[in-house]
């Protein structure tokens, strides 16, 4: 899904040497005393449905009956909770040459608002379990209950929340197609071929000349324990939105998840917004430095489902989303 760069240029890690200094710990605490956060109440079980009916119809791997029936799943969920929904079909051609029928849907509160928040995920699942420790399991396509599903499951909520109470700014929902086809393990061949959703829209997005003031892309936010650092794209492009999400989390209570140190740059769906559309957007994202690839265990292969999903991350997640929009 995504390619782990194993470097991390110098300016980056200079820049998180502030983060890091105690100083800067004890004013985060400080904060947390004076600065109570108030905002809906996320719900765990809600979003954890949310996970799980887009598992339940199966990897949604382009091309496939899973795929256009979580697709008009996602829109009729959109459709009840946002004021405005927008399909975006179109064809990706794969690296092997296949052309995949992908739609980017995008949900949209109070679009007549000029100051805007993006906040995305992609909701399409890896067509092989190319990292599965099982060589007869490699060919298979995962259910992406994590890389994939968490983030769109979160976002339901937070657009449920939204009809509830709207807040002062305009909010864009976008779930991203064909991110997660991109080349198996050990085969290179050149090209971008992850992100082709978020590719296409940084390119023609929804609305002509549409800007938004920042975005938050959510991708593998669902497992238990999950860490979340400061991805390399992220604290190159937008820092100062990165700080401020951080920051929520610590007046939340979050900061053994939400942690303030430097991580790899991950080539996901916010670098092409950030490169091609120009908007500042942030990657929270699960990545161990400890598990061989990177990421979580589950990572690209047949155990990512929903049994390893805790709905108790996905609520530390979305209420952290939450406090950024309604601070």
């Amino acid at each position: 899904m995504k390619r782990n760069y194993l470097f991390m240029m110098i300016a980056i890690t200079l820049l998180f040497a502030a983060c890091n200094s105690k100083d800067k710990d004890n004013k985060i605490e400080s904060d947390t005393k004076e600065t109570p956060i108030n905002i809906p109440n996320f719900s765990a079980d809600s979003a954890y449905h949310y996970v799980k009916t887009q598992t339940d119809f199966g990897p949604r791997v382009p091309n496939s009956d899973a795929h256009q029936n979580c697709a008009q799943y996602l829109v009729d969920k959109l459709l009840q909770f946002c004021d405005t929904v927008y399909q975006q079909d179109f064809i990706a051609t794969s690296y092997d040459g296949n052309n995949l029928k992908s739609k980017n849907i995008i949900g949209s509160f109070t679009p007549e608002k000029k100051d805007r928040i993006l906040l995305a995920a992609h909701w399409d699942s890896r067509p092989l379990a190319d990292q599965d420790p099982i060589p007869e399991n490699r060919e298979k396509a995962i259910d992406g209950a994590n890389d994939g599903a968490s983030g769109v499951g979160i976002l339901l909520e937070v657009a449920r929340q939204l009809q509830i109470k709207n807040p002062n700014i305009g909010v864009d929902i976008i779930f991203f197609d064909a991110e997660d086809y991109g080349t198996p393990s050990g085969i290179d061949i050149p090209g971008d071929w992850w992100c082709l959703g978020s590719q296409y829209w940084a390119k023609n997005p929804h609305i002509a000349g549409y800007k938004a003031n920042f975005g938050i892309l959510l991708d593998m936010v669902g497992n238990q324990n999950a860490k979340f650092q400061h991805e390399g794209f992220s604290a190159h492009y937008a820092q100062n939105i990165v700080s401020k999400v951080w920051g929520n989390a610590y007046k939340l209570g979050y900061k053994d998840y939400f942690i303030n140190t430097p991580s790899n740059p991950i080539t996901d769906d916010h670098y092409y917004v950030n490169k091609i559309a120009r908007i500042p957007m942030i990657d929270i994202i699960h990545q161990d430095q400890y598990s061989g690839t990177g990421f979580h265990s589950t990572w690209h292969t047949i155990n990512d489902n929903i049994s390893n999903i805790d709905p108790d991350m996905l609520k530390i997640v979305g209420t952290t989303v939450l406090s950024v929009i309604y601070e």
